[in-house]
Protein backbone atom coordinates (compact mmCIF):
# COMPACT_ATOMS: atom_id res chain seq x y z
CA UNK A 1 0.00 0.00 0.00
CA UNK A 2 2.08 3.04 -1.20
CA UNK A 3 0.60 5.54 1.66
CA UNK A 4 3.67 6.83 3.50
CA UNK A 5 1.97 6.54 6.77
CA UNK A 6 5.16 8.02 8.59
CA UNK A 7 7.23 10.87 7.08
CA UNK A 8 10.82 11.91 7.45
CA UNK A 9 10.21 15.63 7.22
CA UNK A 10 10.80 17.66 10.81
CA UNK A 11 10.80 21.04 10.52
CA UNK A 12 13.34 23.63 11.73
CA UNK A 13 12.85 24.97 15.04
CA UNK A 14 10.49 28.20 14.56
CA UNK A 15 9.17 26.61 10.88
CA UNK A 16 6.30 25.10 12.30
CA UNK A 17 4.03 27.47 11.00
CA UNK A 18 2.24 26.69 7.52
CA UNK A 19 2.20 30.06 6.62
CA UNK A 20 5.92 30.56 7.63
CA UNK A 21 6.81 27.92 5.75
CA UNK A 22 5.00 29.04 2.48
CA UNK A 23 6.24 32.45 2.58
CA UNK A 24 10.13 32.31 3.58
CA UNK A 25 10.97 30.30 0.66
CA UNK A 26 8.95 32.58 -1.57
CA UNK A 27 10.36 35.69 -0.45
CA UNK A 28 13.73 35.09 1.09
CA UNK A 29 15.29 31.51 -0.26
CA UNK A 30 17.94 32.29 -3.03
CA UNK A 31 19.77 29.62 -4.87
CA UNK A 32 21.83 30.24 -8.11
CA UNK A 33 20.59 29.59 -11.24
CA UNK A 34 21.37 26.21 -12.43
CA UNK A 35 19.66 25.99 -15.72
CA UNK A 36 21.27 28.71 -17.43
CA UNK A 37 20.96 27.41 -21.33
CA UNK A 38 17.74 29.24 -22.81
CA UNK A 39 15.81 27.24 -25.83
CA UNK A 40 12.63 28.55 -27.37
CA UNK A 41 10.99 25.72 -29.38
CA UNK A 42 7.55 27.02 -31.37
CA UNK A 43 4.46 25.25 -30.44
CA UNK A 44 2.04 23.96 -33.54
CA UNK A 45 -0.47 26.64 -33.04
CA UNK A 46 1.81 29.63 -33.67
CA UNK A 47 2.98 30.26 -29.91
CA UNK A 48 6.10 29.79 -28.16
CA UNK A 49 7.70 28.35 -25.17
CA UNK A 50 11.09 28.96 -22.85
CA UNK A 51 13.06 25.91 -22.05
CA UNK A 52 16.14 26.12 -19.38
CA UNK A 53 18.39 23.26 -19.52
CA UNK A 54 21.61 22.75 -17.72
CA UNK A 55 23.12 19.30 -19.64
CA UNK A 56 25.42 16.48 -19.11
CA UNK A 57 26.96 15.24 -22.13
CA UNK A 58 27.16 11.84 -20.76
CA UNK A 59 24.22 11.46 -18.97
CA UNK A 60 21.14 9.90 -20.17
CA UNK A 61 18.60 10.46 -17.34
CA UNK A 62 16.37 13.64 -17.90
CA UNK A 63 14.36 15.76 -15.15
CA UNK A 64 11.89 17.63 -16.51
CA UNK A 65 10.58 20.42 -13.74
CA UNK A 66 7.25 22.22 -13.84
CA UNK A 67 6.45 25.71 -12.22
CA UNK A 68 3.41 26.35 -10.27
CA UNK A 69 0.54 29.67 -10.93
CA UNK A 70 2.03 32.66 -11.92
CA UNK A 71 5.27 31.06 -11.72
CA UNK A 72 8.41 30.82 -13.47
CA UNK A 73 12.06 28.50 -14.19
CA UNK A 74 14.03 31.39 -12.22
CA UNK A 75 11.65 30.17 -8.60
CA UNK A 76 13.82 29.35 -5.73
CA UNK A 77 11.99 26.35 -5.48
CA UNK A 78 12.95 25.28 -9.49
CA UNK A 79 16.33 26.17 -9.19
CA UNK A 80 17.05 24.06 -6.10
CA UNK A 81 15.57 21.21 -7.27
CA UNK A 82 17.75 21.77 -10.27
CA UNK A 83 20.50 21.92 -7.98
CA UNK A 84 20.40 18.44 -6.44
CA UNK A 85 19.47 16.66 -9.41
CA UNK A 86 22.30 18.52 -12.02
CA UNK A 87 24.92 17.48 -8.71
CA UNK A 88 23.90 13.88 -9.01
CA UNK A 89 24.51 14.29 -12.91
CA UNK A 90 20.68 14.63 -13.86
CA UNK A 91 20.32 16.63 -17.07
CA UNK A 92 17.70 18.84 -15.78
CA UNK A 93 14.88 21.07 -18.45
CA UNK A 94 12.70 23.88 -16.73
CA UNK A 95 10.19 25.07 -18.86
CA UNK A 96 8.60 27.90 -18.64
CA UNK A 97 4.19 27.83 -19.59
CA UNK A 98 2.88 30.43 -21.81
CA UNK A 99 3.35 34.05 -20.68
CA UNK A 100 5.55 33.15 -17.81
CA UNK A 101 9.19 33.13 -18.85
CA UNK A 102 9.73 37.12 -19.22
CA UNK A 103 7.73 37.65 -22.16
CA UNK A 104 4.57 38.15 -23.26
CA UNK A 105 3.21 35.08 -25.86
CA UNK A 106 1.73 35.37 -29.12
CA UNK A 107 -1.83 34.22 -28.52
CA UNK A 108 -5.15 34.96 -26.39
CA UNK A 109 -4.69 31.38 -25.06
CA UNK A 110 -1.60 31.56 -22.55
CA UNK A 111 -1.57 28.17 -19.67
CA UNK A 112 -4.35 26.96 -17.13
CA UNK A 113 -4.13 23.88 -14.29
CA UNK A 114 -5.03 21.39 -16.84
CA UNK A 115 -2.81 22.20 -19.70
CA UNK A 116 -1.55 19.14 -20.45
CA UNK A 117 -0.96 19.58 -23.83
CA UNK A 118 1.71 22.08 -23.21
CA UNK A 119 3.81 19.19 -21.38
CA UNK A 120 3.28 17.06 -24.36
CA UNK A 121 4.92 19.46 -26.45
CA UNK A 122 7.75 19.68 -24.25
CA UNK A 123 7.90 15.77 -24.19
CA UNK A 124 7.54 15.08 -28.00
CA UNK A 125 10.31 17.85 -28.24
CA UNK A 126 12.51 15.72 -26.00
CA UNK A 127 11.71 12.83 -27.91
CA UNK A 128 12.58 13.95 -31.54
CA UNK A 129 15.78 15.97 -30.21
CA UNK A 130 17.83 14.16 -27.25
CA UNK A 131 19.32 10.65 -26.58
CA UNK A 132 17.37 10.47 -23.10
CA UNK A 133 16.69 7.05 -22.38
CA UNK A 134 14.94 7.68 -18.16
CA UNK A 135 12.81 10.59 -17.69
CA UNK A 136 11.34 11.89 -14.85
CA UNK A 137 8.64 14.29 -14.20
CA UNK A 138 8.42 16.84 -11.17
CA UNK A 139 5.70 19.24 -10.72
CA UNK A 140 4.77 21.91 -8.07
CA UNK A 141 1.81 23.13 -7.04
CA UNK A 142 -0.37 23.95 -10.43
CA UNK A 143 2.41 22.02 -12.23
CA UNK A 144 1.99 19.12 -9.94
CA UNK A 145 -1.40 18.86 -10.89
CA UNK A 146 -0.44 19.05 -14.82
CA UNK A 147 2.06 16.20 -13.99
CA UNK A 148 -0.07 14.09 -12.49
CA UNK A 149 -3.27 14.92 -15.00
CA UNK A 150 -1.12 14.01 -17.69
CA UNK A 151 0.06 11.01 -16.48
CA UNK A 152 -3.56 9.90 -15.56
CA UNK A 153 -4.67 10.72 -19.10
CA UNK A 154 -2.32 9.20 -21.20
CA UNK A 155 -1.93 6.04 -18.82
CA UNK A 156 -2.62 3.81 -22.15
CA UNK A 157 -0.35 5.17 -24.02
CA UNK A 158 2.45 6.87 -22.14
CA UNK A 159 6.05 6.82 -23.57
CA UNK A 160 8.36 3.93 -22.32
CA UNK A 161 11.09 6.82 -21.35
CA UNK A 162 9.02 8.53 -18.74
CA UNK A 163 9.70 6.24 -15.93
CA UNK A 164 8.62 8.30 -12.35
CA UNK A 165 7.18 11.50 -11.26
CA UNK A 166 7.09 13.81 -7.90
CA UNK A 167 4.78 16.30 -7.64
CA UNK A 168 4.45 18.73 -4.77
CA UNK A 169 1.84 20.56 -3.03
CA UNK A 170 -1.00 19.44 -5.18
CA UNK A 171 -4.30 21.11 -5.42
CA UNK A 172 -5.35 17.76 -7.36
CA UNK A 173 -8.99 18.83 -6.19
CA UNK A 174 -9.13 22.15 -8.09
CA UNK A 175 -13.03 23.69 -6.86
CA UNK A 176 -12.35 22.76 -3.27
CA UNK A 177 -8.51 24.47 -2.84
CA UNK A 178 -10.09 27.49 -5.15
CA UNK A 179 -12.58 27.84 -1.98
CA UNK A 180 -10.04 27.44 0.63
CA UNK A 181 -8.21 29.59 -1.07
CA UNK A 182 -11.08 32.16 -0.37
CA UNK A 183 -10.73 32.21 3.68
CA UNK A 184 -9.84 34.94 5.20
CA UNK A 185 -6.71 34.10 6.68
CA UNK A 186 -5.64 33.26 2.67
CA UNK A 187 -6.10 36.71 1.31
CA UNK A 188 -2.32 37.65 1.09
CA UNK A 189 -1.88 34.61 -1.24
CA UNK A 190 -5.01 35.15 -3.35
CA UNK A 191 -4.65 39.07 -3.87
CA UNK A 192 -0.39 38.30 -4.60
CA UNK A 193 -2.18 35.59 -7.79
CA UNK A 194 -5.01 38.36 -8.75
CA UNK A 195 -2.33 41.35 -8.89
CA UNK A 196 -0.34 39.27 -11.56
CA UNK A 197 -3.05 37.91 -13.74
CA UNK A 198 -4.98 40.89 -13.82
CA UNK A 199 -1.86 42.71 -15.26
CA UNK A 200 -1.86 39.91 -18.19
CA UNK A 201 -5.28 40.24 -18.55
CA UNK A 202 -5.03 44.05 -19.30
CA UNK A 203 -1.62 42.97 -21.97
CA UNK A 204 -3.92 40.99 -23.76
CA UNK A 205 -6.41 43.10 -24.18
CA UNK A 206 -4.14 45.50 -25.52
CA UNK A 207 -2.77 43.27 -28.36
CA UNK A 208 -6.43 41.23 -28.45
CA UNK A 209 -8.71 44.91 -28.70
CA UNK A 210 -12.08 43.96 -28.56
CA UNK A 211 -11.88 39.78 -27.57
CA UNK A 212 -11.65 40.65 -23.60
CA UNK A 213 -14.23 42.39 -21.45
CA UNK A 214 -12.61 43.96 -18.64
CA UNK A 215 -15.17 45.40 -16.95
CA UNK A 216 -15.02 43.42 -13.60
CA UNK A 217 -11.84 43.22 -13.52
CA UNK A 218 -10.83 45.59 -10.73
CA UNK A 219 -13.63 43.81 -8.59
CA UNK A 220 -12.56 40.10 -8.99
CA UNK A 221 -11.32 38.86 -5.51
CA UNK A 222 -11.07 34.92 -5.97
CA UNK A 223 -10.39 32.47 -8.43
CA UNK A 224 -14.41 31.66 -9.07
CA UNK A 225 -14.70 35.27 -10.49
CA UNK A 226 -11.26 34.95 -12.47
CA UNK A 227 -12.19 31.55 -13.64
CA UNK A 228 -15.34 32.08 -14.66
CA UNK A 229 -14.53 35.86 -16.43
CA UNK A 230 -11.44 34.36 -18.08
CA UNK A 231 -9.86 31.11 -17.86
CA UNK A 232 -12.48 29.22 -18.37
CA UNK A 233 -14.12 31.03 -21.56
CA UNK A 234 -10.48 31.83 -23.18
CA UNK A 235 -9.53 28.35 -22.85
CA UNK A 236 -12.93 26.67 -24.11
CA UNK A 237 -14.19 25.68 -20.58
CA UNK A 238 -18.53 26.83 -20.30
CA UNK A 239 -17.81 27.75 -16.19
CA UNK A 240 -15.32 28.10 -13.55
CA UNK A 241 -17.09 24.60 -12.55
CA UNK A 242 -16.67 23.03 -15.42
CA UNK A 243 -13.19 24.13 -15.92
CA UNK A 244 -12.22 22.83 -12.38
CA UNK A 245 -13.55 19.70 -12.72
CA UNK A 246 -11.95 18.74 -16.17
CA UNK A 247 -9.08 20.31 -15.12
CA UNK A 248 -8.35 18.45 -11.71
CA UNK A 249 -6.22 15.41 -11.49
CA UNK A 250 -7.40 13.98 -8.64
CA UNK A 251 -9.69 11.71 -11.07
CA UNK A 252 -7.61 9.92 -13.17
CA UNK A 253 -5.11 9.41 -10.02
CA UNK A 254 -6.36 5.75 -10.27
CA UNK A 255 -5.14 5.39 -13.71
CA UNK A 256 -1.50 6.46 -13.16
CA UNK A 257 0.54 3.83 -14.47
CA UNK A 258 4.50 4.57 -13.30
CA UNK A 259 5.79 5.08 -9.71
CA UNK A 260 4.59 8.74 -9.01
CA UNK A 261 4.73 10.48 -5.26
CA UNK A 262 2.58 13.15 -4.19
CA UNK A 263 3.77 15.32 -1.32
CA UNK A 264 1.11 17.41 0.02
CA UNK A 265 1.62 18.90 3.55
CA UNK A 266 -1.33 18.37 6.28
CA UNK A 267 -1.11 21.99 7.26
CA UNK A 268 -0.74 23.36 3.71
CA UNK A 269 -2.95 26.65 3.63
CA UNK A 270 -3.77 25.96 -0.30
CA UNK A 271 -5.07 22.53 0.31
CA UNK A 272 -8.85 21.47 1.25
CA UNK A 273 -9.45 17.97 2.47
CA UNK A 274 -10.10 16.99 -1.17
CA UNK A 275 -6.93 17.60 -2.39
CA UNK A 276 -5.23 14.44 -0.02
CA UNK A 277 -6.59 11.49 -2.40
CA UNK A 278 -5.99 8.58 0.17
CA UNK A 279 -8.41 6.50 -1.77
CA UNK A 280 -6.13 6.65 -4.67
CA UNK A 281 -2.85 5.92 -2.87
CA UNK A 282 -4.43 2.60 -1.04
CA UNK A 283 -5.69 1.32 -4.28
CA UNK A 284 -3.44 2.01 -6.87
CA UNK A 285 0.48 0.66 -6.43
CA UNK A 286 2.03 3.13 -8.63
CA UNK A 287 0.35 6.70 -6.61
CA UNK A 288 2.44 7.07 -3.33
CA UNK A 289 1.20 9.78 -1.04
CA UNK A 290 2.69 11.77 1.71
CA UNK A 291 1.73 13.83 4.12
CA UNK A 292 4.34 15.19 6.42
CA UNK A 293 2.56 17.18 9.35
CA UNK A 294 3.96 20.37 8.49
CA UNK A 295 5.47 22.11 5.31
CA UNK A 296 3.04 24.61 4.26
CA UNK A 297 2.76 25.02 0.34
CA UNK A 298 6.22 24.50 -1.58
CA UNK A 299 7.51 25.19 1.77
CA UNK A 300 9.37 22.02 3.37
CA UNK A 301 12.03 24.67 4.89
CA UNK A 302 15.48 23.26 5.51
CA UNK A 303 19.19 24.34 6.61
CA UNK A 304 21.35 21.57 6.01
CA UNK A 305 23.97 21.06 4.01
CA UNK A 306 23.65 23.36 0.68
CA UNK A 307 21.11 24.59 2.00
CA UNK A 308 19.43 21.52 -0.10
CA UNK A 309 15.25 21.42 1.10
CA UNK A 310 13.63 17.83 2.76
CA UNK A 311 11.48 18.23 -0.47
CA UNK A 312 14.37 18.20 -2.63
CA UNK A 313 16.11 15.40 -1.49
CA UNK A 314 12.93 13.19 -1.26
CA UNK A 315 12.06 13.54 -4.79
CA UNK A 316 15.89 12.71 -5.93
CA UNK A 317 15.97 10.08 -3.73
CA UNK A 318 12.33 8.37 -4.50
CA UNK A 319 13.32 8.74 -8.11
CA UNK A 320 16.48 7.37 -8.20
CA UNK A 321 14.86 4.58 -6.65
CA UNK A 322 12.60 4.40 -9.10
CA UNK A 323 15.00 4.48 -12.05
CA UNK A 324 17.61 2.10 -10.66
CA UNK A 325 15.64 -0.65 -9.28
Amino acid sequence: MPLVTSSTYRPPLLFRSAHLQTIYPALFRKVPTVTKERERIDTPDGDFLDLDWVRHPNSEQLVILTHGLEGNSSQAYIQGMARIFSEAKWNVLAWNFRGCSGEVNRRLQSYHSGATGELEIILNHVFDNTPYKQIALIGFSLGGNVTLKYLGDRAGNLDTRIKTAVAISVPCDLASSSVRLEAFQNRIYMERFMRTLRTKIREKMRRFPNQLDDTDLDRMRTFREFDGGFTAPIHGFTSADDYWTRASSKPVLPKVTIPSLMINAANDPFLAPECYPLEAAQENPNFHLEIPTHGGHVGFVSFGQNKTYWSEKRALDFVEQQTQS
